[in-house]
């Protein structure tokens, strides 16, 4: 499989002051594959190390830090001739070694010239204790689930990908069929690696679910394994609550609906649980804004709609039958089109780059599902889960806001209206926030 991430690592490999690299995300979502490919493909040797397999390489990194002693240990280790410039050092499952996370930083002040890159589980990442994070001395990417373009070219689709790069409304409409099918697809295979491969594979939906069961399995043994212990209900509760919040009308979250020991949870007590899913990197919040006006953290309020690391886990979390695949549009309007807008925010944040908030003021029925911060300005996105286009709350907000462009993305084509309203189709959301349509 090709993941366009690679991109961002030769960048990372050709910058001038690059800094040891640390590459963070879910379990699952393909980090050491990826970076195994890289060195594959742009080094003449690649030396990897995984301390869950042999912790004992940890001990090369106790005590001072002494560079000649850890590069001889990690040659014979790996069998592999560490040379500057032309060797990528890989340590995976870095958060399981303390010193070694520490020690880059003295790598980075010292022997910059070697290309490190470490890997680890936003989990032990963000949540380990008692070890010196090298703040400052490193470069901290994350990774995400592949994306709608990484599925199609996963498939062998690049060239119908590449009529949706061009942002060509004609060509899009051509395809347009083609395009929504593949999307409907991508919605229940979502884009954790493993569950792409077997769909690839096999070409059944039913394979692609048993992953992703084996997968949300994963996840929640990991809630007992590293989780506090006085959390793990919490949490569990929490994330099993997942597809009921976002299956109603009104998705901001309620805290009263998760249930705990038979009573419903409080606000307070929620909070350590949200902490942990999102260090996990398993859940992100699409904070509420009282208005939108940048930057728009500075507005968020209480509120928030919270969303999952997948959209293809979310449909089995939900049990959405694969077989929807086969009936008209029902994977995007199911339950309520959650679906929909798993997607939509899942390729905001990961393809088109932007942390997307949402507006829905107290004292009105008007609600915006996203609000994206652009070079245009903040740019307001209605989701239709079909090919209707009435958008009331969207012509509430441009009433009282005037931005200069809104999105209404659907399954309907490209087109451009008046007053700088856009409508996008859905598959072509994330390239279009980037070159929007004129």
């Amino acid at each position: 499989m090709t993941r366009n991430f690679i991109d961002k690592l030769l960048k990372w490999a050709e910058c001038p002051t690059r800094k040891p690299l640390v590459m963070s995300g879910a379990r699952q979502v393909g980090k050491t594959w990826l970076l195994k490919e890289f060195g594959r493909t742009h080094y003449a040797r690649t030396a990897y190390i995984n301390f869950e397999r042999h912790p004992e390489i940890g001990r090369l990194f106790e005590g001072a830090f002494d560079f000649r002693r850890i590069l001889t240990g990690l040659q014979v280790a790996t069998g592999v001739t560490i040379t500057a410039g032309d060797t990528l050092v890989i340590m995976d499952e870095i958060q399981l070694c303390g010193s070694a996370l520490t020690a880059l930083k003295y790598w980075q002040e010292e022997h910059n010239e070697y290309h490190m890159a470490a890997a680890g589980s936003l989990i032990g990442l963000t949540l380990m204790e008692g070890t010196g994070y090298p703040v400052g001395k490193t470069n901290f990417l994350t990774l995400y689930p592949m994306s709608f373009r990484e599925f199609l070219t996963a498939l062998g689709e690049e060239r119908l990908w590449e009529i949706v790069e061009s942002g060509d409304a004609v060509l899009m409409k051509a395809f347009s069929e083609k395009l929504r099918d593949f999307l409907k697809t991508y919605l229940l295979v979502g884009g954790m690696p493993a569950a792409v491969e077997a769909y690839v594979k096999m070409q059944s939906l039913d394979e692609a679910r048993s992953v992703q069961k084996d997968i949300l399995s994963d996840y929640a043994r990991d809630f007992g394994k590293h989780a506090p212990k006085r959390d793990v209900p919490r949490i569990a509760a929490v994330w099993d609550s997942l597809p009921r919040q976002l299956a109603k009308e009104d998705k901001r979250f309620v805290s009263a609906e998760v249930e705990v020991d038979g009573q419903r949870a409080r606000a307070r007590d929620l909070h350590d649980p949200f902490e942990w899913l999102e260090a996990a990197g398993l859940v992100y919040r699409v904070w509420n804004v009282t208005k939108p006006a940048l930057p728009l953290v500075s507005y968020r309020n209480h509120m928030f709609k919270l969303f999952g690391v997948d959209v293809g886990l979310l449909a089995a979390q939900s049990h959405l039958a694969p077989s929807v695949i086969l009936e008209g549009n029902r994977a995007f309007t199911e339950f309520k089109g959650a679906l929909t807008e798993q997607f939509v925010q899942q390729e905001l944040r990961a393809t088109a780059g932007i942390e997307p908030f949402t507006w829905a003021p107290s004292d009105s029925t008007a609600e915006i599902d996203f609000l994206a911060e652009t070079a245009r300005g903040i740019v307001p996105i209605e989701v239709k889960a079909e090919r209707n286009l009435q958008a009331k709350s969207l012509g509430v907000y441009r009433a009282k806001y005037s931005p200069l462009l809104a999105v209404r993305t659907s399954l309907a084509d490209a087109k451009s209206n008046e007053d700088g309203l856009v409508d996008v189709p859905l598959y072509a959301l994330a390239t279009m926030m980037r070159n929007p349509i004129t």
